[in-house]
């Protein structure tokens, strides 16, 4: 009654045998290609992990050298300025993370946030009623005025450029592991199943435990039944151009450590901007929002503060330095894994499979 290892001469195996090596080719194939897998796998993890690290240092730098642009040329509203800045990074992060969200409408939100507090503490410092309505006056205002000129709409544009590659490189290798853990559970078929039995199991029936198939004959089995994931191959080559397409994207023209250490040259410039067109802002403000109360008396403002550029600190040298060395190491390693899908059969009859050095192995029917 045996289905799979017909044999002339008798045998010792039974139907229930039969099934059990089933099961056990499945749960060895299985296994097989996650030992493969395994290192690429172990290899885009690793380098997730590396690339946010080295993201989430140069943001954290970003933020404190933009925070330091408050507390050094703008202290009258470093204070309140410090949550509109935590967001604004925030917003970075997720942005680079792959959220559902817009380089714009982060920098867009953050000017919206500023114009109240730089309105009331550096253009006009004697006001004293900032009401909440007063506020959101400000904040709607802002849109149509334009108080920051051409420096709100220069950032939004230089950090889209450098942010989009990122957050692409992020989504790229996330789906990198996708695909990888997809072809572990791809389902072997009946067929193929039977064939693999045929291949390593149906010897034992005859009592020839120690004989292994030939190398052609495994190729011809593995590649049948790996044809599905052998068929990926066309993609991945190009999902390895992809990578390599964004990795020299981040390296060169949307270079994202420039663009994020811009930020507080951008805001700086913003600021002064709106300073300089003062007068004509809050005539422009009285109009639409009303006058807001003023304080007894002129209090001097520190109008114009020239500000001191922050030293590059070494945090930022080695961040930056590590995260151009973790581009290079993973890009050439992927590289070396175009072929992955391609020679997956090849690899999974190599080693103690197969009969290499004998004169001797199986062929599906004898020995020869």
């Amino acid at each position: 009654d045996l289905q799979i290892c017909q044999h002339r001469a008798p045998t010792c195996c039974t139907k229930k045998m039969e099934e059990s090596y089933q099961a056990a080719v499945r749960r060895e194939r299985t296994q097989s290609i996650q030992a493969l897998n395994f290192e690429l796998k172990y290899m885009i993890v690793g380098h997730i992990t590396a690339f946010q690290e080295a993201f989430e240092s140069l943001l954290r730098f970003a933020e404190n050298r933009t925070s330091s642009l408050f507390e050094t040329a703008y202290r009258p509203m470093a204070k309140e300025a410090a949550e509109p800045v935590k967001e604004l990074f925030t917003d970075i992060s997720l942005y680079i993370l792959g959220a559902e969200t817009t380089v714009e409408s982060a920098v867009l939100r953050f000017f919206d946030s500023l114009f109240p507090l730089v309105y009331s503490r550096l253009i006009n410092p004697g006001i004293t009623d900032l009401s909440e309505d007063y506020t959101e006056c400000l904040r709607l205002t802002r849109q149509d005025i334009n108080p920051f000129g051409r420096y709100s709409k220069n950032m939004v544009t230089e950090l889209s450029k450098s942010l989009w590659a990122s957050r692409m490189l992020s989504q790229a290798l996330s789906l990198g592991i996708e695909v990888i853990n997809t072809t572990e559970h791809a389902a072997l078929t009946k067929e193929c199943s039977k064939a693999l039995v045929k291949m390593q199991y149906c010897p034992h029936c005859q009592g020839l435990t120690l004989i292994r198939p030939c190398v052609g004959y495994c190729l011809n089995v593995m590649r049948g039944c790996l044809a599905s994931v052998s068929e990926l191959d066309a993609q991945w080559r190009e999902y390895i151009s992809t990578l390599e397409y964004l990795t020299n994207e981040m390296a060169a023209s949307h270079d994202l450590e420039i663009a994020l250490t811009g930020i507080r040259n951008s805001i700086n410039e913003a600021i002064l901007h709106a300073q300089l067109n003062g007068p004509q802002l809050s005539a422009t403000v009285d109009k639409v929002c009303g006058q807001p109360k003023q304080q007894e008396g002129n209090l001097s403002s520190d109008n114009i503060v020239p500000v001191k550029e922050a030293t590059e600190t070494q945090t930022f040298v080695m961040a930056h330095a590590s995260l151009n060395n973790k581009r290079r190491e993973f890009i050439n390693y992927m590289k070396r894994s175009r072929t992955f899908h391609a020679s997956i059969a090849e690899r999974l009859c190599d080693g103690d499979l197969v009969m290499r050095d004998s004169s001797t192995c199986w062929n599906g029917e004898d020995v020869v």
